[in-house]
C-alpha cells in the first residue's frame, strides 16, 4: 500500500469512528419504539433538513449523476431540475400537514401504519401490502448505496485494468461500508442517523462545493473550459453543454425531458425522506427546516451536475461507461495530490462521498426495519408483543435487509444510478398518489388506497424487469422512465375505485377536516 493510500484511508478511518461513536452515544437514549424509529419526534430545524436531504442525495448525487453528465453532458441535468421541483414542492405541500395528521392518527410511527390509521383498515391490509412494499424497493435501494461505497474503495485502493474494477477491492470496501453503516445504525436508531446525517450533509455540501470550484480555478487559469473539453474527446463543446442537445449534436427527446422531470414526482413516496416531516418538533422547525432544505438541495444538486463536466475537462485520462460514476473520486485524486497535507484533505473531501452513501443507506435500513417491527410484527404477527421485543424484532430485521442489498451489490458492474432510478420509481409510484391524496382528497377510501399503490409497484416491475417486447423491457422500447407511467396511472387507479366504493365514514372524514385546525 502506498503513502498516499495509507494517508487517504487515515481520514476515512476517523471518520468511521466518528460515525460509530454516535451509535453508541444514541443507544443509551433509546428506551422504546418511538424513540428508536422517530426520535420522540423531537427533531430541529438544521437536523431535520439536513437530514431528510442527506438521506436523499446518496452515492447517486456524487456518484451516478456526474458520471452521466460526464458520458452524455448538461442534458443529463434535467434529472436535477424535476428533483429540486418535487423538492420544493414537497416540503412546502407534505411536510406540515403529514406530521400533523400521523400524530392525530394514532400517532403513527410509520408510514404503513398512517396509512392504516388513516383510513381504519382493521385487518391491517394496508399496513402488510406497504411494509412489503418497503422491504422489496429498499432493498434495492439499499444496494445502491453500498455499490456506491465499494466503487469507492475499488477506485482508491484497487488496482483494476481496462476500465474495469478491482473486484477484490471492491469486496472489501463493500464489506466495510455495510459493516460500518449496519453498526450505527443497529445501535442508535433514528437519531442517531439523523445526527450523523447532519455532519455528513454538511461534509457533503463542503465537499462538493470546494472541489470543482478549485478544480475549475486550475483549468481555467491559463486556458478557457471549451479548449479543455476539446482536449478530452469533446468534438462540440456546444453540444456538450446545451440542455437540449446531446453530446453527439443530436436533440434531446421530449421522452428524455419528461422521464428526467419525472423523478421530482418521487419524492411524495419515499418513506426515508418524508419520515423526518414525521418526526419534527412543531411547524416553526418545519418552516426553518423548508429553508434550509431547499437552499441545501439548489446547491447540492448544482454542484454534482458541474463536477461532471469540471471533471470531462480536468481529468487527464478518459473515463469509459464502466467506470464513470468514479469521476469524482478521481477529480479529487487529481487535484489533491501534490504533498501529504493536501493528499490529507483529499481524504477529508472523499470523506464526503461516503457522507453520500451512508446517509440514505442508514435511513433505509431504519425504515425497513420499522415496517418489519411495527407493521408486520407488531400490527399483525404478534399484537400484544412488548416494546423490547418489538425493538429487538426491527433490529433484527436490520440486518437481515443490509445482508441481501449486500448479495445484491455484489457485482462490480452493478450501475448505482440504474438501481436508485429503480427504487425511486417503486417507492413514488406506490407510495406517492396514497399520500396525496390521503393527505389532500376527503373522498380517498381504503380500497382506493391499496388499489392505486398495488399498481403503482406492479407498472414499475412490469415495466423495468419483464421483458414482454419481443424480448425486450418496456423502459427500453418506449424511452419512458417507469416513474412516468406508474405515478398517473396509480392515481387515476386510485381515484377510480375510491368513488366507486364506499365512501368514508364520518369518524375518518371529520378527522380530515380537524386537521387544518390543529396545531401539534
Amino acid at each position: 500500500m502506498t503513502k498516499e493510500n495509507i494517508i487517504v484511508l487515515s481520514a476515512f478511518a476517523v471518520y468511521m469512528v466518528i460515525m460509530i461513536v454516535i451509535g453508541v452515544v444514541y443507544s443509551r437514549k433509546t428506551k422504546n419504539n418511538e424513540d428508536y424509529f422517530l426520535g420522540g419526534r423531537n427533531l430541529g430545524g438544521w437536523t431535520a433538513a439536513m437530514s431528510a436531504q442527506a438521506s436523499d442525495m446518496s452515492g447517486w448525487l456524487l456518484m451516478g449523476l456526474p458520471g452521466s453528465i460526464y458520458l452524455a453532458g448538461t442534458g443529463e441535468a434535467w434529472i436535477a431540475v424535476g428533483l429540486l421541483i418535487g423538492t420544493v414542492l414537497n416540503w412546502y405541500i407534505v411536510s406540515s400537514r403529514l406530521r400533523k395528521y400521523t400524530i392525530v392518527a394514532g400517532n403513527s410511527l410509520t408510514i404503513p401504519s398512517f396509512f392504516q390509521n388513516r383510513y381504519r383498515d382493521k385487518k391491517g391490509v394496508i399496513k402488510i401490502v406497504s411494509a412489503v412494499i418497503i422491504a422489496i424497493f429498499f432493498a434495492v435501494y439499499t444496494a445502491s448505496a453500498f455499490s456506491s461505497g465499494a466503487k469507492l474503495f475499488a477506485t482508491l485502493f484497487g488496482h483494476g485494468t481496462g476500465g474495469e474494477m478491482d473486484k477484490t477491492a471492491y469486496l472489501i470496501g463493500l464489506i466495510i461500508a455495510s459493516v460500518v453503516i449496519l453498526v450505527y445504525t443497529f445501535m442508535g436508531g433514528f437519531r442517531a442517523v439523523c445526527t450523523t446525517d447532519l455532519i455528513q450533509g454538511l461534509l457533503m455540501l463542503v465537499a462538493i462545493l470546494a472541489v470543482p470550484i478549485i478544480a475549475y480555478a486550475i483549468l481555467t487559469w491559463d486556458n478557457g473550459f471549451a479548449p479543455a473539453l476539446t482536449a478530452n474527446g469533446v468534438s462540440d463543446p456546444a453540444n456538450f453543454l446545451s440542455f437540449t442537445k446531446n453530446a453527439d449534436g443530436s436533440t434531446i427527446s421530449a421522452n428524455s425531458i419528461i422521464s428526467s422531470l419525472a423523478w421530482g414526482l418521487g419524492y411524495f413516496g419515499m418513506p426515508h425522506i418524508i419520515i423526518r416531516f414525521m418526526a419534527i418538533k412543531n411547524d416553526a422547525e418545519v418552516k426553518k427546516s423548508r429553508k434550509i432544505a431547499i437552499v441545501w438541495v439548489i446547491i447540492s444538486l448544482t454542484a454534482a451536475c458541474l463536477i461532471g463536466l469540471i471533471a470531462r475537462a480536468f481529468l487527464t485520462s478518459q473515463l469509459t461507461d464502466a467506470n464513470s460514476e468514479t469521476a469524482f473520486i478521481r477529480l479529487i485524486q487529481q487535484v489533491f495530490s501534490t504533498n501529504g497535507v493536501l493528499i490529507f484533505v483529499g481524504g477529508i473531501f472523499l470523506c464526503g462521498i461516503l457522507a453520500a452513501i451512508m446517509s440514505t443507506a442508514d435511513s433505509q435500513l431504519l425504515v425497513t426495519a420499522s415496517a418489519v417491527s411495527e407493521d408486520m410484527f407488531k400490527g399483525v404477527i404478534k399484537k400484544n408483543a412488548s416494546e423490547k421485543t418489538a425493538l429487538w424484532v426491527g433490529k433484527i430485521a436490520v440486518v437481515v435487509v443490509a445482508v441481501i442489498a449486500f448479495l445484491i451489490a455484489l457485482d462490480p458492474g452493478s450501475s448505482i444510478m440504474g438501481l436508485v432510478s429503480d427504487a425511486w420509481a417503486g417507492f413514488g409510484s406506490a407510495f406517492g398518489p396514497v399520500v396525496l391524496l390521503a393527505l389532500f382528497w376527503k373522498r380517498s377510501n381504503l380500497p382506493g388506497a391499496i388499489a392505486g399503490m398495488a399498481t403503482g409497484a406492479l407498472t414499475v416491475i412490469v415495466w423495468d424487469y419483464l421483458p414482454i417486447v419481443n424480448g425486450d423491457l418496456l423502459a427500453n422500447t418506449t424511452g419512458l422512465y417507469s416513474l412516468a407511467v406508474g405515478f398517473p396511472l396509480a392515481l387515476i387507479v386510485n381515484v377510480i375505485v375510491s368513488l366507486v366504493t364506499k365512501k368514508p365514514s364520518k369518524e375518518i372524514t371529520d378527522e380530515f377536516d380537524a386537521i387544518k385546525s390543529i396545531e401539534v
